[in-house]
């Protein structure tokens, strides 16, 4: 079973463009909407990991209507980021 909506468990996954190329992780999920942050550093990464990340600077929101699919350890987008 796929799923489309992001939850604080998706966070440190990496976020593919559909054709495959990785954009950046998610460092953080705030009310569902999924925050991308392109070149996170390691500490970012096991944060967002921890459910400890938060959405900075760098980070670009991911609404739920740019998601094609959700697994265990990929998101990947319908377009391109």
């Amino acid at each position: 079973m796929t799923r489309e909506r992001l939850t604080k468990a998706d966070e440190g996954k990496r976020v593919l463009n559909i054709d495959g190329t990785e954009v950046g992780r998610i460092v953080a999920v705030e009310e569902g909407r999924g925050y991308v942050d392109p070149d996170p550093s390691i500490t970012a990464t096991i944060k967002a990991k921890l459910g400890w990340g938060d959405a900075g600077d760098d980070a670009h929101p991911l609404d739920e209507g740019s998601i094609q699919e959700i697994t265990d350890d990929e998101i990947y987008l319908r377009g391109t980021l």
